[in-house]
Order: structure tokens, then C-alpha cells, then sequence
């Protein structure tokens, strides 16, 4: 199917834009440096590319601008007279003649400079020739921005027209104004059109869809049409003119039955028969709208006579497409208010547009190719005996059932039946378990002999009330019983001296817990305070070791070494040398202040060279780890050398600032700056 999507059309620009697009483009897509002291051709060149490159900007450009837009001989006759009814066919042609024309002497402006070039014989009349024929280029463009604003004009307009398909399914809507067309749109499809009490609500074209039979329909809203002269009629009604004439589609005739639009049955049976031509071929349904305000049998005579002549007249389009003449079907009356005859007039819009459609396939020479390749199978009888449906009794029995079973009425049921919403009020009590169903809604006073009911409902509450106080009393002495703390005023020497050992053994007993909870790494040394029995000495440790078959020594001395703290002149003995240490011999103070004096050197902590292999790091030996630190110091450089520059890095904002780069400049100033 052809589809046309105008939305897809480029904006046109003005012609000033124009012109400030492709200059701008032309200088940023080609050379801008130039010297005198190149040679002759090479200048030659640089400008005959700018020439050139301009040149292709324009052709492509209004190219571009000439095939979008389409051509009104090429596309189907709806949408040609549609654009001619909205736009002015000559005026639209003239406008993508004068853009043809721009492009053929912007092409032949070209063409003569740059013969014009190849003879240029110094950087200044090469120059001279560029600016002749850059500047001839935007005189053509600017000479066609009337044009150029036109089209995008319409190419606006175009964006906003429905996207119809001419060759899909599709139901017409026509008639009066105001006669009820657009309500029956917005029924029946999703379309939301405007409905105004006014004529001439609606003033263009527009699309709804709508299924039947699995099949997709398009339905289309006509503005309304007045019965004169086809010279008189405006823009609005020949849009309707237009779909009439090129859509192959069902016809819906709208037809106030009730006046209410503002014109007579008569007024609007001379419109049907003004433009009956437009029907020939065509499902043609006259639809009485408005029966809620009028009903059909309550026409007068004269009415109901013009009436019949227009169901004559859509009578004979059944007769010309050859169906059977069936004149009920072709007199349809509804109200889109109610929604009576609403489902069924589109039903029987779509049914008539399917037939005619599947009769003229069949009629069609493709249709011989198709029956070959088709095979209907027709099982035959193989006797005369009847089996008719077998259903199981079971079935039946639950049918019955399901028949018989009453629905439960729901609260949405009992306020439809009381007066609906606003006058039925729901209860509130009917669920409540009572003794007596009676006592449901019987009235509870609040205030009854100046006393409030509610302190009297239930008769035990002192009782209760007491209770509580009781149990929170019982409470309270517990948690005062908890909170006791013996203070040891109470008590005499001999309970003092059992609660000062047993708070001491509660001491070490948190203690312990908490040396034997820590890790081996974060266990923390043993103070004085809490091994005044010397459970934890050095000598115990080397017996517990001695007999596990380890040696203690190290352990010993390394133990005595960090419980005796840290001195400076201890960092220059290596842990390699603790063996040849007597840290337990009776050295005095004062010979250790004089050692220390002896000490020429002061003691540093030295770095770890970059190639000892430290436990844990997972290097087999020292080579291997300055490799790893080689390759790990290689791989991050590319990353380091591409980093962006930082607030620290030295930057100068703008490498040519204008104050120094601009305007005239005389001898030996560039070369200053």
C-alpha cells in the first residue's frame, strides 16, 4: 500500500539562513591558509576548490528540497487535488520551478568562474574571481527566498495533514454541518475530534480506525458541505469535495431527522442530490441521526416523501454494483446521544465495503492465477443417518444448576435497586453477630438520664481497673529488685572480705575471656596488674614449648624485649642477634645513659630496598619482583600520557587572543607578537 509521510519533508530554510549555512560550511570543510609565495597553481587550486565546494553545497541542498516535496503528477489524484485546494497547484509549481532554475545557474555561475580561475595570474585576482562568484551564488539565493518561505509554509501545513491511505479500507463521513458527523467518529473509533453545538466545527480532514471482522478500518471526518454553487464553495467544503470524489469507500450520508442542526430535511435532501454524482460506485448508507429528538415515524408527510426519494437513489447503487436489492439496508437511523444504532450503522457500512470489495477481486484477471492454487474439500455423507450433537448429561445437569444457582447480590446491585447513588445509603450493621438479628439497627443512645452510655457499657471495668494496678505495682517491685546493687554498708568484715574476692574473680575471669577471645596477632601483652600471682611469665612459656619439643630461646627473649619497652639504642641490633643480647643481667641505668652516649651514630629506621621479596607478596625471589614492578610501571605510562589537563597544570586559555589578532596591523607587529 502507498503511503505518504509529509512529516518526513526537511525544513526549508530562509534565505538568509541558507546562505549562512553553506558560507559557514564552505569555511570549515576547506583550506583557509594561503600564501603569496605559493606557486601560481597551487593558488589556482586552493580557490577553485572553494568555488566548487560551494557549489556543491547549493545543488545539494536544493536538491534535496526539490525531491522531498512531492510532485503533484506522481502521487495519487486525492492527496494532488488536496494539495491543490489547499495550496494553489501553479503557485507550488512555480515555487519548485524558480528552486530548479536557482540550482542550474548557481551550477553555470560555477562553471564560468572556475574557467575564469585557471587563467588567474596572482593571489589577488584569484581572490578577486572567488568573492565574484561566491557573491553571484547568494545574490540567486537571496532572489528566491520569497519562494523558499512558501514552501516551508506549506511543508508546515503538510506536517499536520491525517496520514490517509487512498487504497485501504475506509468509510466516509459527509453531509451538513453540525448534523452529528464527528460524534459518531469519536463512538466508534479513538479519534477525538472536537463536537461544538455550532456549525462548522469541523474544518479539515480527520482519521479514526476502527475493526471488523479482523480487519482494519480507516474512517474519515468530512467537514460539512452547504448546498450551492461548486464555483461558491470554500477551502472546507472542497475538502470534502476532494475525499468524494478520489476514495474509493463506503459512503455515510448524515441526516438531521430533528432540525436541530439549523437546516431542513428539505434543504439537505438538495444537497444529496446536488452531489450524487460523487456516490457512483460506492457503498452509499443514508444515516437518520438524532431519532432521540425525533423519531422517523414521527416525520410529516412531505418529510418522509423526500426521504424515501434519497433511499431510492442509494437503492440504486446496489442495483449498479450488482447485489441484491435490499432497500432496509441502505435507511439507517441512530442517535450517537444514546448510542442507539450506532454499533450497528458501521457494522453495516464495513459489510457493504467488504462485498463490494471482494466482488470486484473476483472480478479482477488476477483472480484466475489465485483459483488455481485453491482447493475446497467437501466431505461427503457417507450415509443417510442423522448425528446430531451428543452432549453428556452431566453437562446438562450443571447448567441447570448454574441457571438455577442465584447470583449474589452485591452492594453495586442492592444501590441500583434503591435509587442509585445519593439516595441509597449503605449499612453499616447488617454483618454485625448480635444475640438478636432485630438488635441490628436498633438506635445506642450516647447520653441517656445525664449519664454518657459508654461509661456503663461494660459492667466489671473497676474490677479491671484494679487489676492493672495491681500488676503494675508487682512490676515496678521487680525492676527495683533488678536494679539493687550491694554498696557494702551492710554488711559485716567477713561478707566484705567474700565480695572483694569474688569481684576480683569476676575481674579476671572478664579478663581471660577477653585474652582468649582476641587473635594471635592483635593479643595484646599481659599488664602487671592482672598476673599479680606470675601466671604468665617467660619461664612458664619455655616450659609449655620445651615440652612441645620447640626451642624457647627466641621466643623468650623476644617476649622480654617488647614487655620491657622500646630504647633507642636497641634499633641497631638486628633480631638476628638476640642470642649474643643479656637483657636480664643487672645492668644499672647509668651504664645504660653511658652506652648510649658511646653510640657515635644515631639510630635510623632503614628502607626496604625496592627488590627484597617481603613474605605474603607472592614473588618467588627479588629478579621476579623487579620485573613485576618493570611491567606494572610500563603499563600505566600510555595511561598517564593521555590524562586531561588538571587545575595544576600550566594552561593558556586562548592561544590567540582577539586583542592581539585583529583588525589592520602594520609592518612588524605579527612578528612582535
Amino acid at each position: 500500500m502507498v503511503q505518504y509521510n509529509f512529516k518526513k519533508i526537511t525544513v526549508v530554510p530562509s534565505g538568509k539562513d541558507f546562505v549562512d549555512i553553506i558560507l559557514s560550511r564552505t569555511q570549515r570543510q576547506t583550506p583557509t591558509v594561503v600564501h603569496k609565495g605559493y606557486s601560481i597553481s597551487r593558488l589556482r587550486q586552493f580557490y577553485m576548490r572553494k568555488v566548487k565546494y560551494t557549489q556543491q553545497n547549493f545543488h545539494e541542498k536544493l536538491s534535496l528540497i526539490i525531491d522531498e516535496f512531492p510532485r503533484l503528477d506522481d502521487i495519487h489524484p486525492f492527496y494532488g487535488d488536496l494539495l491543490h485546494v489547499l495550496y494553489n497547484k501553479d503557485h507550488y509549481k512555480l515555487s519548485l520551478g524558480q528552486i530548479n532554475t536557482a540550482k542550474n545557474i548557481i551550477g553555470k555561475i560555477a562553471k564560468d568562474y572556475v574557467r575564469l580561475l585557471k587563467y588567474g595570474d596572482s593571489l589577488y585576482r584569484c581572490k578577486c574571481l572567488k568573492v565574484a562568484a561566491l557573491g553571484r551564488m547568494c545574490t540567486v539565493i537571496k532572489r528566491i527566498g520569497p519562494s523558499l518561505a512558501y514552501l516551508e509554509q506549506i511543508r508546515q501545513h503538510m506536517a499536520r495533514l491525517p496520514s490517509i491511505d487512498p487504497n485501504t479500507r475506509t468509510v466516509l463521513i459527509c453531509g451538513y454541518p453540525n448534523v452529528g458527523k464527528s460524534s459518531f467518529i469519536n463512538k466508534i473509533t479513538r479519534a477525538d475530534v472536537d463536537v461544538q453545538p455550532y456549525a462548522f466545527t469541523t474544518k479539515s480532514l480527520f482519521v479514526g480506525h476502527t475493526d471488523y471482522k479482523y480487519l482494519r478500518y480507516q474512517v474519515i471526518d468530512t467537514p460539512g458541505i452547504l448546498d450551492r454553487p461548486f464555483e461558491d464553495r470554500n477551502i472546507i467544503e472542497m475538502c470534502s469535495i476532494t475525499a468524494l470524489a478520489h476514495l474509493r469507500a463506503a459512503v455515510l450520508f448524515f441526516l438531521d431527522v430533528s432540525g436541530s442542526c439549523g437546516y431542513s430535511i428539505a434543504q439537505q435532501a438538495a444537497l444529496f442530490h446536488s452531489i450524487k454524482s460523487l456516490f457512483m460506485n460506492k457503498p452509499l448508507i443514508i444515516v437518520c441521526n438524532k431519532i432521540d429528538l425525533q423519531p422517523l415515524d414521527g416525520l410529516s408527510e412531505e418529510d418522509m416523501k423526500l426521504v424515501s426519494e434519497m433511499k431510492a437513489e442509494a437503492a440504486k447503487t446496489l442495483i449498479g454494483q450488482g447485489d441484491e436489492l435490499d432497500e432496509a439496508g441502505v435507511l439507517l437511523s441512530m442517535s450517537t446521544l444514546s448510542e442507539e444504532g450506532v454499533i450497528a450503522v458501521k457494522n453495516a457500512a464495513c459489510e457493504r465495503l467488504l462485498n463490494q470489495r471482494v466482488d470486484i477481486k473476483m472480478k479482477s484477471k488476477k483472480i484466475n492465477d489465485c483459483l488455481n492454487r485453491f482447493h475446497v474439500a467437501i466431505p461427503k455423507p457417507r450415509d443417510g443417518k442423522e448425528r446430531p450433537p451428543c452432549i453428556p448429561q452431566s453437562v446438562l445437569d450443571a447448567r441447570e444448576k448454574k441457571i438455577e444457582k442465584e447470583k449474589r447480590k452485591l452492594e453495586k446491585d442492592l444501590e441500583e435497586e434503591n435509587g442509585g447513588a445519593g439516595v441509597y445509603s449503605a449499612s453499616l450493621r447488617k454483618h454485625y453477630i448480635l444475640a438478636n438479628e432485630e438488635w441490628k439497627e436498633d438506635i445506642m443512645p450516647e447520653i441517656l438520664d445525664g449519664h454518657n452510655v459508654y461509661d456503663f457499657v461494660d459492667p466489671d471495668i473497676l474490677q479491671r481497673l484494679e487489676e492493672l494496678e495491681q500488676e503494675e505495682g508487682i512490676r515496678q517491685e521487680e525492676d527495683a529488685e533488678e536494679d539493687f546493687e550491694m554498696d557494702g554498708k551492710e554488711l559485716n568484715p567477713e561478707e566484705l572480705e567474700a565480695l572483694a574476692e569474688i569481684r576480683k574473680k569476676k575481674s579476671i575471669l572478664i579478663q581471660e575471656h577477653r585474652i582468649k577471645k582476641s587473635t594471635a596477632e592483635s593479643r595484646p601483652i599481659i599488664p602487671r596488674k592482672f598476673d599479680k600471682d606470675r601466671k604468665f611469665t617467660s619461664e612458664r612459656m619455655g616450659r609449655q614449648l620445651s615440652s612441645l619439643g620447640l626451642d624457647p630461646t627466641r621466643a623468650i627473649s623476644r617476649a622480654r624485649s617488647v614487655s620491657r619497652g622500646r630504647k633507642r639504642e636497641r634499633s641497631l641490633v638486628r633480631s638476628d642477634d638476640f642470642e649474643s643480647m643479656d637483657i636480664d643481667s643487672d645492668q644499672s641505668n647509668k651504664k645504660m645513659r653511658l652506652r648510649s652516649r658511646s653510640l657515635s651514630v644515631r639510630s635510623r629506621s632503614r628502607s626496604r630496598p625496592p627488590g627484597e621479596v617481603v613474605p605474603g607478596e607472592g614473588f618467588k625471589d627479588s629478579a621476579q619482583k623487579l620485573k613485576a614492578v618493570k611491567l606494572g610501571k610500563t603499563s600505566v605510562k600510555k595511561r598517564n600520557k593521555d590524562a586531561r589537563k588538571g587545575e595544576a597544570d600550566r594552561v593558556i586559555p586562548n592561544l590567540k587572543p582577539k586583542h592581539l589578532f585583529s583588525g589592520k596591523r602594520s609592518n612588524g607587529k605579527t612578528s612582535r607578537r
